[in-house]
């Protein structure tokens, strides 16, 4: 019967065992990790989800006979009272810190469009410096092309008047 088992199970070959590599630094275990996926890559991982934001316990719609640490209260009243105060103060500090994240993320937003008009206004300011010299380019293309053969009387004058001050120049 023992021989049976035996020859029922299947053979499998032994994997030889990987040899202990101790990460150094973070890099390392990084890499050791993803090595570790990439050997199977059709193995689904788990992505845990984003925690969720801790919100307060919403304060009580009405808390009977409650007398604080004053005179009179019972022992166990006390108690009561202390944790109503913290849950308070726990959700004081909550709003406070909300609102706080709202006026920077406000801040933020009106801090990119300031520099997305300014970025507009630099972008408008070299386009129409570009446009100009090209205006330029082309009109001084224009008058080459006329010009040559047909020279203006104040071309030539100020041709002949540089020609002038060169010869004095030497």
């Amino acid at each position: 019967m023992a021989a049976e088992k035996e020859a029922a199970k299947p053979v499998r070959p032994k994997k030889e065992p990987q040899p202990l590599i101790i990460p150094k630094n973070a890099t390392d275990e990084q890499r050791l990790k993803l090595e570790r996926l990439m050997r199977n890559p059709d193995k689904v991982t788990q992505i845990p989800e984003r925690p969720k934001e801790w919100n307060p316990r919403a304060p009580p719609e009405f808390v009977r006979d409650v007398m604080g640490s004053s005179a009179g209260a019972g022992s166990g009243e006390f108690h009561v009272y202390r944790h109503l105060r913290r849950r308070e103060y726990q959700r004081q500090e909550f709003m406070d810190v909300i609102s706080e994240k709202q006026q920077l993320d406000e801040e933020f937003q009106r801090k990119i469009k300031e520099n997305q008009i300014k970025a507009e206004e630099r972008t408008a300011k070299r386009r129409l410096k570009r446009q100009k010299q090209k205006e330029k380019k082309k009109a001084k293309k224009v008058k080459e092309e006329k010009g040559p053969e047909k020279k203006t009387e104040n071309d030539q004058d100020s041709e002949h008047s540089t020609a002038e001050s060169e010869e004095e120049s030497e």
